[in-house]
């Protein structure tokens, strides 16, 4: 078999220098011209040329990897964003290794930490706290951080970490006024341990809703208290159903629920079932994230989509860019909007079922 080609073999035939050609591997070719690019890329084509990534990380410190720090991949919804992440990551020649940090700040530094050590410069973060100041040694020494699914309002270029978000303030207040338009007024939201920013925003914006339409908050109609699985990345289904038996057992109970996410609304449409009820007959339920089960469900299950592709992919390439630019700079936040997804989990409260009917009625007469 001929001799495997290295970078001086590619060099050679592309009529460049071998810097050069590196600039191109290390994803810097807006230091050179197109053309020398293409002849870049023809040359590695032509001699099926393949980094030796070992001996780059031997030299240099640095792995083409990035960190990617989630509570628990047992949740659907993070284990799409990892894979959503993972690809935008290698579209950009980028590895991800995995870390489960159950939301534990001192297990999260240490992931961190050894990654950091095995040369990797940059981590994205999805446990959603208040702050992540436990990184904040590791940003000194030089490492990016990209936190997901929060907003940071640290400014200090000396300590920045980037944001990318969905809006889950208006999460929370886009399922709540669903069942508003519904006529439902009992709402009840099922919730775990709350002290994460995401699940801080979400309920804030159910109790928008409820003021802007003038309904009186009733905090026995909130079920968001701890747990005895912690944050309930976990177990979420099941709290969602024990969370929902709660409120379904009042003498008032709602007639609707809004769940913290779609696991939680999987749990609570079990408790609903299990006392005999029916979803959404008795009792409407709304998720948040629209995870892939959410369309399978039965009934499906109406919930808000948080747009995991385009927040992975702008987390990679805030991570990504930073990393390459190995420079300092403020701090870049990014906050995407949710949607509403309709489906069959949701229906007109009892009382305003023939209202809605004969609504629909007039307008069909008018349109025909």
């Amino acid at each position: 078999m001929p001799p495997r080609a290295n970078i001086r073999d590619v060099a050679a035939l592309a009529g460049t220098s071998v810097s050069t050609v590196s600039n191109l591997l290390n994803g810097r070719p807006n230091r050179m011209r197109s053309d020398t690019v293409r002849r870049i890329e023809e040359a590695i084509e032509s001699l099926r040329y393949k980094p030796n990534r070992s001996a780059r990380t031997l030299k240099t410190g640095f792995t083409p990897a990035i960190g990617l720090l989630v509570p628990s991949v047992a949740n659907p919804f993070h284990g799409a964003m990892a894979h959503a992440i993972e690809r935008a990551a290698q579209a950009r020649g980028f590895q991800v290794l995995l870390g489960n940090t159950l939301r534990d700040a001192a297990r999260e530094r240490q992931c961190a930490a050894d990654f950091f050590a095995f040369g990797i410069r940059g981590v994205i973060a999805t446990s959603s706290p208040f702050d992540l100041e436990h990184f904040a040694d590791l940003i000194g020494r030089g490492l990016s951080v990209v936190a997901l699914d929060m907003v940071n309002n640290n400014t200090d270029a000396e300590r920045a970490m980037d944001s990318v978000s969905m809006n889950n303030h208006h999460a929370g207040y886009l399922a709540t006024q669903h069942l508003i338009d519904l006529g439902h007024r009992r709402i009840g939201y099922v919730s775990g341990a709350t002290p994460t920013m995401s699940r801080r925003d979400r309920l804030n914006g159910y109790r928008t809703a409820l003021l802007a339409a003038n309904i009186e908050i009733d905090p026995t109609l909130i079920a968001a208290g701890e747990s005895h699985s912690g944050y309930d990345d976990i177990h979420g289904a099941e709290h969602g159903r024990s969370a929902a038996l709660s409120l379904l057992a009042l003498a008032d109970p709602p007639s609707a629920l809004v769940a913290l996410n779609d696991m939680h609304a999987v749990g609570a449409c079990a408790a609903v079932r299990e006392i005999g009820r029916i979803v959404p007959d008795h009792v409407s339920v709304v998720g948040i994230d629209d995870i892939n089960l959410a369309a399978l469900l039965d009934p499906p299950l109406t919930t808000v989509r948080h747009p995991i592709k385009a927040l992975s992919e702008a987390a990679v390439d805030l991570l990504v860019n930073r990393i390459e630019a190995r420079e300092r700079s403020p701090s870049r936040q990014i906050v995407f909007e949710p949607t509403l997804v309709v489906r069959g989990s949701t229906a007109a409260h009892a009382k305003n079922k023939t209202v809605l009917s004969k609504r629909r009625h007039i307008r069909s007469a008018v349109n025909v």
